[in-house]
Parts: C-alpha cells; structure tokens; sequence
C-alpha cells in the first residue's frame, strides 16, 4: 500500500529590508509582507526561487532557510550623524552652529549625547535664538576652534506598502500573465549600467597635524609655586656662546700633556674592552658546566627515586606476603 499526501503550495512575495552577514557567515534578512503571516509559520523551513517565467521549463532554489522570529511592531531606522562647528568657547561650555536647521529641531534634541572627533563627550543643554540651529552645550573639557562635533542619531524608514497577489501561476495557463520585470532585467535588457553616484564613493581623508601650543604658566603663579614644582627649562640661544666662539691656542708643554691623556685614555679603553670580553668568555664556561652539573644531577635523582621506590615496593610486597600467610 502506499500513502498518499496533499502537498499544499503556497506563494507570498516579501520585501528584503535589510541584510547582514553573522559571524558564522550565515546571511540573515529582515523581510516585509503586507498580508498578515500566522504565527504558526515561525521557525518553517522556507526556499527562494529565481524568476518563474512562462517560458521557462525549470526553476532554480536560489536559497533556503528557516523564519526565526515574527514582529510586526519592529521599526527600521538607519544611522543618521549630524555635525556642527563651534564658533564661541567658554572654557567647558560652547555655543554650536550647523547642526541643526530651526530651533523646533533643537528643542527635539535637548539632553543628546554629542561628541568631537578629539574624543571629547558633551551633552546639548538648550538652543538660542539666534543663528537659527544654534545651540549651547557642555563638554567634559575645553574644545578648541578646529574641533568637529557630531550627534548620533537613528532616522525612522518608512516602507512602501504594497500588495499584488499572483494567482495566475496556479493555473495551469500561465502565459496569460506576464510578472513585472525586475532592475537588473531592464538594465541586462537595454546594456545600461548602475548609476554611479559621486558621493557615495570612497575618498582618501586627508586629515592636517594638529598642533598645539605649548603650556605656559603665569609668572606670577610661578612665584607661589615651590621650587621642586619650577619650570626649569631654560630659553635656547639663538646665537653661539663666547665660549665656542673663542679659539683656544694651547702652549708646546700642553700640547704634549693633552696627548699623553689621550693615549692614557685610549689605552685605559682598550684594557677595559678586553676585560670585559674575558669576562663573558669566563660567564659562558660557567654556564656550560652549571648546565652539565644541572643534567648529572637530575640523572642522579632519578636513579636514587627509582632505588628507592623499588626497595619501597619490595618491602611492601614482602609485608603483604607476610600478612597473608598470618606470620
């Protein structure tokens, strides 16, 4: 006997969100679907084909999967950075412009996090009233003219909401209907190429060394300061010494007395050297031997271990003998 099943097929059309690739190089995609999917489809093996044509004899599994979760209340949103320049400092607070457009938009934003691309954290505290966008903000520490700020933010994506059920394809004339082609048909069709947007490439980011001005302290908090905490660097001199300007002109007697210390000194050097290089010889021979010393030794050890456990083994089985045989 054989068993006979009915094999339902059902077909619904998605719309990828959004795709990422997981570390266990799996691909995983956010769908959308207008009509309403039970939750009894959760966790269901699913495939995706490539195109059903009327002219075409057979079809490709392009993909399979399995659905892992359902949540119609999930927003999408994209990363969204907003940036500013500071054009008025007091010491930790700053008054920012550039970032935003009106004061409504700053209102909407009072409290966010902002950050400089020194790495300086901040936080918006209130717009102004003029320019329009501006807005006051505390930093953790003072920012500079030349600093960047920019504002994290998350903008909603609306998805477009449509729905086109085919039903055509369960029949059995299937020529009579005709799907939508998609972009990469048209454009295989008419040898177009993918426009090519010029912001939307990669560019070299030439970033200038910052420089910055060297620490100064007041004279008159140099005066209160004790002395261990003094600055001590002394100016350069921008011009020779009188020292080295000067030529010296040594007498016959000093000259032969700088070159009797200098053949000391020389020879002092070379003594010294070859002191050095006996002392490392000396240093090597030692080592060797302590090494040849250190392996007899544990050779040695480990035969006493071995003598030892083996008269240790005897006695134990002589006792055990002696136990057994009740004397």
């Amino acid at each position: 006997m054989y068993d006979f099943c009915l094999l339902k097929i059902c077909f619904f059309v998605f719309a990828v969100l959004y795709t990422a690739h997981k570390q266990t190089l799996s691909l995983c995609v956010t769908l959308y679907s207008t009509h309403a999917v039970s939750v009894s489809y959760c966790c269901h093996w699913r495939c995706v084909l490539s195109f059903i044509l009327h002219m075409q004899s057979v079809f490709r599994i392009a993909a399979t999967g399995v659905v892992l979760e359902l949540d119609k209340t999930s927003a999408i949103v994209k990363k969204l950075k907003l940036n500013g320049a500071p054009y008025k400092i007091f010491k930790n607070t700053a008054f920012i412009k550039g970032m935003f457009n009106s004061a409504l938009e700053c209102a909407k934003f009072e409290g966010a996090a902002v950050r400089t691309v020194s790495g300086v954290r901040g936080q918006i505290k209130k717009g102004l009233r003029a320019p329009d966008g501006a807005f006051r903000a505390t930093f953790e520490d003072r920012i500079l003219m030349s600093d960047l700020v920019f504002l994290r933010a998350w903008y909603p994506v609306t998805i477009p909401k449509y729905y086109n059920p085919v039903t055509s394809l369960l029949s059995k004339e299937k020529s009579t209907w005709n799907g939508m082609r998609t972009v990469g048909q048209i454009r295989y069709e008419t040898g177009s190429k993918a426009p090519v947007k010029k912001n939307a490439k990669y560019k070299r980011i030439t970033r200038e060394t910052r420089r910055f001005n060297p620490l100064r302290v007041p004279k008159a908090l140099q005066r209160q300061l004790p002395f261990k905490s003094k600055p001590k660097q002394s100016d350069k001199r921008k011009g020779k010494t009188l020292a080295s300007k000067r030529a010296v002109v040594l007498e016959p007697n000093e000259k032969r007395v700088l070159t009797l210390m200098q053949q000391l000194a020389t020879i002092h050097r070379d003594k010294a050297k070859r002191r050095q290089a006996k002392q490392e010889a000396r240093h090597k021979a030692h080592l060797a031997l302590k090494a040849k010393e250190d392996v007899m030794r544990t050779k040695k050890t480990k035969e006493l271990k071995k003598e030892f456990y083996r008269e240790l083994g005897k006695a134990e089985q002589k006792m055990k003998k002696n136990t057994r045989y009740g004397k």
